[in-house]
């Protein structure tokens, strides 16, 4: 069985939620299992584009399986795209005026160890097939279940949250890596589209019965989402490929939503082509005109995700060698002024400027608005 590891997430989940607003106690001092009082708090909320999240005696509910996975998540984008992209899904089911988010608590570190490890007589419960004797690419039983991340929703009534809701987010490889040897170089099997789609539909079933044969989630809408992992070697992190949701009481998922999403690097490779030839010619046309009047930049590229085929949001990262603070702020002024005269319009945009000392500045602009919001980091 795979090394399975327990690391820290690269995104916090703090980005899911709102700054710490007015925080409001929502229940009574109740005693817990060990005779001391607890203390229910929201985060607040700045916008309902967030989910207030849960405190609990002054500190955030953090994961009880936090940052488990197989021990393979070389590609770090696929861990960015898998959390952001799992919150996403759930936003469209459980509206963020609703519900509040609390990080999972009913999946425990060793049950995710378990369940993402090989089955054997020793770990009954692993979601990952046998150990084949065979170590040849093609014929070997790959690692197919690689993330497990489980996301809670709760809805106040009166002064007391319950759990009403939830998400379970299943990353699954394209590609497995493995070693035939302790210390001999990696080999890799290649998983096709057709696979992940099979394996990860036949694990979610064997999930979501696992997750009713507990009493608290017997009776709540359960998420279960589907995410193809990229190759460690992509630029790019992978991508959700279908979510179906199940209301109370199934154990079986009797529906598959279809999420036709792809992700890009900007400038596209000469030999790639990308769903819109006009977005790269726009970002082309961006890179240039910020390299032309700022030469000193050791990088200008660009993630870009489509969805149904349009694009659906581009994060750009440029970076600088510069030294002064008015040269970073003649920059960034420069760079919001050509990026909205190039960028795509209507698609949520993030650019992030930074050097060897970290972030310089960071502009945004969200979805369907015309002008940049900006921010320069000032160094005392």
């Amino acid at each position: 069985m795979k090394k399975i590891i327990l690391g820290i997430s690269i995104i916090l989940s703090g980005l899911m939620l709102a700054a710490c607003g007015s925080v409001d106690n929502l229940s009574k001092d109740t005693s817990n299992s060990s005779g001391s009082k607890t203390k229910t708090q929201l985060t607040g909320q700045t916008n309902t584009d967030y989910y207030q999240g849960v405190i609990k005696n002054g500190h955030y509910q953090t994961s009880k399986s936090r940052g488990v996975s197989v021990s393979q998540e070389a590609n770090q984008f696929n861990i960015k795209g898998f959390e952001n992209g799992l919150l996403d899904i759930s936003k469209k089911e459980f509206s963020t005026k609703k519900y509040i988010f609390q990080e999972g608590q009913y999946l425990s570190t060793n049950t995710v160890e378990n369940w993402l490890g090989r089955q054997s007589k020793s770990n009954p419960t692993g979601l990952n097939p046998v150990k084949s004797k065979s170590t040849n690419p093609t014929t070997r039983n790959p690692i197919y279940l690689s993330q497990i991340d489980e996301q809670d929703f709760m809805t106040q009534s009166g002064k007391s949250l319950r759990l009403s809701a939830m998400t379970i987010g299943l990353g699954i490889n394209s590609v497995d890596y493995y070693k035939k040897t302790a210390y001999g170089p990696t080999y890799q099997t290649d998983i096709s589209d057709a696979q992940v789609k099979k394996q990860g539909k036949a694990i979610a079933n064997q999930v979501i019965k696992r997750l009713r044969q507990r009493r608290a989630l017997k009776n709540i809408p359960i998420i279960i989402a589907l995410y193809k992992q990229a190759s460690d070697d992509s630029l790019v992190g992978g991508n959700f490929f279908a979510y179906s949701m199940n209301d109370d009481g199934e154990t079986k998922v009797s529906k598959w939503n279809k999420i036709n999403q792809k992700n890009y690097v900007f400038p596209l490779q000469s030999n790639k082509k990308g769903p819109s030839q006009n977005d790269a010619d726009s970002f082309d046309n961006f890179k240039s005109e910020i390299q032309g009047f700022f030469p000193n930049l050791s990088g200008v590229t660009a993630q870009a995700q489509y969805t149904d085929g349009s694009l659906s949001g581009m994060n750009i990262s440029i970076t600088t060698q510069f030294y002064s603070q008015t040269e970073i702020i003649s920059f960034t002024q420069y760079i919001q002024n050509a990026a909205q005269r190039y960028l795509p319009a209507n698609a949520p945009i993030d650019i992030t400027v930074s050097s060897t000392e970290g972030i310089q500045s960071f502009l945004s602009r969200k979805q369907n608005e015309k002008k940049f919001s900006t921010h320069i980091f000032n160094s005392y």
